[in-house]
């Protein structure tokens, strides 16, 4: 009982972004690409730790004990420590997670281009299919007027009963049609509401905008925008910064790593600042630790060898990003002019189709026509009219496709 929702094309690209699976999937790996990064960079900065232990060693008699190695029967060591490690393969590291950051961030707004061609799509689609239900109508109409006065005439004695089987029959047709193009708007309609409802809704109109489509940019402009704005060619691009830190990563574990930590704390036989003696246990140590790989039976060289190749490939997935670009550059404006340089023709075409019709229901009346003719003029119509419903649909979607490119939507 509640009135129908009212959307535009922006409210249901809003609501397609809100609902997507696919599109919030690619937002997750984005964000689980930064909280990488984030732990990346906390790796090259100093960590700080307060460790607190009790160790209780067997009495013998002696101050350390039954052990040799503990220094007291009773230890309690408290204490901060710093630690810092100082190597090439964290800073590798770190410029690889941002690398594949920005990846991400790129396949997200990949995700989000796309989304808008395929919502794009089933909005102007489910548009078209309600034009040509209103479309078969029209036609249903007339073909019921015809089927009228083909009957008027037989009975008037100017046809012959074969004009009104023919008419019969093509009023048939059009009542097929009639429910097939009901069918199709009802498809359209579910499929769209999947897309851009989160639960199951069909109580929703569209704003019928399709005449009223943006410019075309000219094609300059085109390259200049899809150029330095492309989501495909960005996160190929990100993708081989990746791979290459990844080489320095592997070929950093060739080199020393340097480990810094200093304490400041208690390891004391009592749990206090200064023994009964009065000797103070605050204090502090320094420890440095130089690591030189020297041999690991080769798994170092097979990690550099391993990323080398994925070096490889991610460049040859760049220049193919970047050919395939040059390509659906020239390809899909193409398309887009074509379609906006084929509207006016296909109306004009629908317009001229109606007067046929007219003019040939008139001849008919006057039995200067055939009943073939009118049910010919009857189908041209029909065309016409889905024809150009059909052309809209293909103008805004191929404008869609150049945005997918630009980002501009």
């Amino acid at each position: 009982n509640q009135a129908p929702l009212t959307l535009t094309l922006q409210d249901a690209l809003n609501r397609g972004r809100s609902n997507s699976v696919q599109f919030q999937a690619a937002l997750t790996d984005q964000g689980i690409a930064h909280e990488d990064k984030v732990q990346a960079r906390a790796g090259l900065l100093p960590s700080v730790n307060y460790n607190n232990q009790f160790i209780y060693t067997e009495p013998n008699g002696t101050p350390s004990g039954v052990f040799v190695a503990n220094n007291s029967v009773h230890e309690y060591i408290s204490q901060g420590n710093i630690h810092q490690a100082i190597g090439l393969t964290n800073y590798a590291d770190y410029r690889k997670a941002r690398a594949l950051e920005a990846v991400a961030r790129a396949k997200a707004e990949v995700a989000k281009r796309g989304l808008v061609v395929t919502i794009v799509q089933g909005y102007y689609g489910l548009i078209a299919a309600q034009r040509k239900y209103a479309n078969v109508q029209q036609a249903a109409a007339e073909a019921q007027r015809f089927l009228a006065l083909s009957q008027k005439l037989e009975n008037g004695g100017e046809v012959a009963h074969a004009d009104v089987i023919k008419a019969q029959i093509q009023y048939n047709d059009r009542q097929r049609d009639l429910r097939e193009a009901r069918l199709a708007m009802d498809k359209s309609r579910l499929d769209l509401a999947v897309l851009i409802f989160p639960d199951f809704n069909l109580n929703f109109t569209l704003v019928d905008d399709a005449q009223l489509a943006p410019p075309l940019m000219s094609f300059d402009d085109f390259v200049k925008a899809a150029q330095s704005r492309n989501p495909d060619v960005r996160a190929s691009t990100a993708g081989f910064q990746a791979a290459k830190f990844e080489v320095a990563s592997a070929q950093s574990a060739y080199l020393p790593t340097l480990t810094l930590d200093y304490f400041y704390g208690i390891d004391a036989p009592h749990f206090a600042a200064h023994e009964p003696d009065g000797t103070r246990n605050l204090g502090y140590s320094v420890a440095a630790t130089l690591n030189i790989p020297i041999w690991n039976w080769g798994a170092t060289r097979s990690k550099v060898v391993q990323a080398n190749l994925k070096r490889k490939q991610a460049q040859r997935e760049l220049t193919m990003a970047q050919r395939k670009l040059q390509a659906d550059m020239r390809e899909m404006y193409a398309e887009a002019e074509a379609a906006r340089a084929e509207l006016e023709l296909l109306k004009s075409s629908a317009d001229l189709a109606a007067e046929s019709l007219r003019l040939t229901v008139l001849r008919y009346q006057g039995g200067e026509s055939t009943v073939l003719e009118v049910v010919d003029a009857q189908n041209t119509l029909t065309q016409a009219r889905n024809a150009f419903s059909d052309g809209e649909v293909r103008a805004r979607t191929a404008l869609a496709n150049l945005q997918t490119l630009t980002g501009t939507m």
